[in-house]
């Protein structure tokens, strides 16, 4: 761990010795903590849609004049990606952390990019800007964004063409929670899951019938509103809603390094999303959900300032645009069963089918007509996910299904200049697997859980077989310990085995990449007032799929991706959480990361840092919470210097922002929001010539009836 790491570390340790100190001094009132009702798998009541379901309730309709201590309202967190049912977060033996719906609004995020900016584990900034439109990058554990598995309830939505999803594509509208679970979960949900994942969690139906409506306005021609309808008649429910999101973004910017001063220009988006989610009980043990997303986006692409030096630098080859402009319409839909099966409570079965379209395009119509280009991506991908979840006995739970998922990708580049077209590549992968994950609880103090997943795929070098193991030990009733090893993998895309693009030909001969995640770590309760997680982790990957350019061009190719390297990131996870006084609360948490890259086909990359992925991170927030609804906070996030390349010959400085939230309950229906993002106006860049949008503020109006 570099100096600077450890110094991070120093100040964390420091800071929360205050805070808890602080807490101590504070807490000199007899604040009776509520215990949580345990969510367990299985309702105990019948003839509910609600009761089948796998994925949690909504439960904003807590009672007003419950006050729960920190300690239950974070180990009683429902979550689904670690076990594939429903589960708590005690009941994890992995790390787990979780930003609820409620969060969300009061920290202002406007979408699931942004609510992942003070989790820690995850560095969700991006590269290219802190616009709402930006594009995510969610880095994991030291991995890049392909290498992070994208869940929708608890399915897979990953791209195969290119890998990844854009996180900046969801509104936080219609999303109850999004949970973060790094250290990989190829185990139970195959491909992609090297770094972590990350499952996004949408709202369900509420009992009565209920309409909330928000305007929310603010900083560079920020324009959202949004209207969900919600609610249950008879055996049937809904969700039905709509977001409409609009921003310029022609915010004022410099870039010293190139001696630039100007103007965003062409930074300008459009969200148009709808989401709708139908529920049927058929029967007392039955249930039928069918939910579809469209997510549909218009945005500039301003591009990045060239950096004249170093000469072919990271930010070299930048070049502003005035015209360039990226489309996408995405439909994500799934239909699914749940039944519990025999007379019990002990079994359910959960079936689902789904389908997605995804369509990008992209249009360059910078330069000469002849090099202004049209980029035109279609993914069309159709799944089935069969699970069985079974309490065996009341020690021991099986879960066990199989997946299966075909993806169509195809690419094709459109010349202005000649009108033609040229297909870069049409193709598909088909990939099926058979999974089980037991888990025992050998006594109240002590479980483990085993795991395997066998995946099988059209790819000649597509199979693999991912085991874990995992175990929790509660030493005594504020100590617990834990211990994870989980292998990982990741099949290659579509465009690194078939691309037919002269500039970067496809390898079909590409190996999976394979990854090794070890995590052990402790939760401590501080008496009453706080929890204390932390986490020592080491994820080793290997096979690493990158770009190799062939110099000179073999057969008119001057490019391809190679399995190269060897890349082994180690590091901490620490999260703190604190209720400082009745309705004060505090957190702390900070992740450092250290990947190192141990074999290259360049040796000058051996034993250097891998570029953006290793930045660490610091996150600080003192908070006034009441359950009447107000909410007033002060937010910190802080990332130190990261190389940009991976010989460690170019960084970036790093950047420590503050923000102002509020919460402000006008009335039982009426809520007013704001917030005031960086804070102290701190001009940082992400990448290379690629601004921040400094300073910015927005407030909104929600109404609930």
């Amino acid at each position: 761990m570099s100096s600077n790491s450890v110094s991070i570390l120093g100040i964390q340790i420091v800071v929360s010795s205050l805070i808890f100190t602080q807490g101590i001094l504070w807490e000199n009132q007899s604040t009776k903590a509520i215990e949580i009702l345990q969510i367990s798998e299985f309702s105990q009541q019948e003839g509910s849609a609600k009761d089948l379901q796998p994925i949690s309730q909504n439960t904003t309709e807590t009672e007003p004049d419950i006050e729960l201590i920190v300690i239950d309202k974070l180990l009683n967190e429902p979550v689904f990606s670690p076990f594939r049912r429903e589960g708590t977060v005690k009941d994890s033996t992995r790390p787990v952390y979780v930003i609820t719906g409620e969060e969300m609004e009061a920290q202002g995020a406007r979408t699931v990019k942004e609510a992942l900016r003070f989790l820690p584990g995850i560095l969700g900034d991006g590269t290219v800007g802190t616009e709402v439109n930006a594009l995510s990058g969610q880095f994991i554990r030291g991995s890049n964004t392909g290498q992070v598995l994208i869940l929708l309830d608890g399915r897979p939505i990953n791209n195969l063409g290119g890998g990844g999803f854009d996180l900046s594509e969801f509104t936080t509208n219609n999303i109850e929670r999004v949970e973060v679970l790094p250290g990989g979960g190829s185990t139970l949900y195959g491909s992609d899951a090297i770094g972590g994942v990350i499952n996004i969690v949408t709202r369900r139906p509420t009992e009565q019938i209920t309409t909330e409506t928000k305007v929310n306005l603010g900083s560079y021609g920020l324009n959202q509103q949004s209207i969900q309808n919600s609610g249950k008649s008879g055996d049937i429910s809904w969700v039905i809603g709509y977001n409409r999101t609009q921003a310029q973004n022609n915010y004022p910017f410099t870039i010293p390094e190139a001696n630039f001063q100007g103007t965003r220009r062409n930074n300008d988006a459009l969200y148009n999303n709808f989401n709708v989610k139908l529920e049927a009980n058929l029967g007392k043990r039955n249930t039928l959900t069918l939910s579809t997303l469209y997510l549909g986006k218009e945005q500039g692409v301003p591009g990045g300032v060239p950096i004249p030096f170093p000469q072919f630098g990271q930010g070299f080859f930048n070049s502003l645009t005035d015209n360039n402009r990226k489309y996408t319409d995405q439909v994500l839909t799934d239909l699914t069963w749940n039944s519990k099966l025999g007379s019990g409570d002990d079994s359910l079965l959960t079936a689902r089918v789904y389908a997605d379209f995804l369509n990008t395009r992209f249009d360059n119509r910078s330069g000469a007509i002849t090099s202004q280009n049209r980029f035109d991506t279609k993914q069309n991908s159709y799944g089935i996910q069969v699970t069985h979840n079974w309490n065996v006995a009341k020690n021991q739970t099986l879960v066990y299904g199989f997946d299966y998922r075909n993806t169509n990708v195809r690419n094709t580049t459109f010349n202005y200049g000649t009108n033609i077209t040229r297909e870069n590549y049409d193709d598909a992968i088909g990939q099926g697997a058979i999974f089980g994950r037991y888990e025992i609880n050998f006594s109240p103090s002590f479980s483990m859980n085993l795991g395997v997943r066998q995946d099988f795929s059209s790819l000649v070098n597509g199979s693999f077989t991912s085991p874990s193991v995992g175990g929790k030990f509660a030493v005594s009733d504020t100590t617990t310990l834990r211990a994870n090893y989980i292998r990982n993998f990741r099949a290659p895309t579509i465009a690194n085995l078939f691309n037919n693009n002269p500039t970067n030909i496809g390898n079909p001969d590409l190996k999976p990449e394979k990854g090794d995640s070890f995590d052990v770590g402790i939760d401590q309760k501080l008496g009453n007032i706080g929890l204390l997680r932390l986490t020592f982790f080491s994820n080793r990957v290997s096979d690493t799929i990158a770009f190799k350019r062939l110099i000179p061009p073999v057969n008119g190719n001057t490019g391809t991706w190679e399995n190269i390297g060897l890349v082994q990131t180690t590091g901490i996870e620490a999260s703190l959480n604190l209720q400082l006084a009745r309705n004060v609360y505090a957190f702390v948490n900070y992740t450092a990361n250290d990947p190192r890259i141990l074999e290259s086909a360049n040796p000058a990359e051996v034993d250097k840092e891998l570029r953006f992925v290793g930045a660490d991170k610091l996150n600080l927030g003192v908070s006034y919470e009441n359950p009447q609804g107000w909410y007033l906070g002060v937010l910190m996030n802080s990332l130190n210097g990261y190389p940009t390349n991976n010989i460690n010959t170019e960084f970036l400085s790093g950047y420590t922002t503050f923000d102002l939230k509020m919460r402000v309950p006008i009335s039982d229906s009426l809520v007013l929001t704001g917030s005031l993002d960086n804070l102290f106006d701190q001009r940082y860049q992400l990448f290379p010539g690629f601004p921040d949008g400094g300073r910015v503020f927005q407030v909104g109006l929600s109404s609930r009836f």
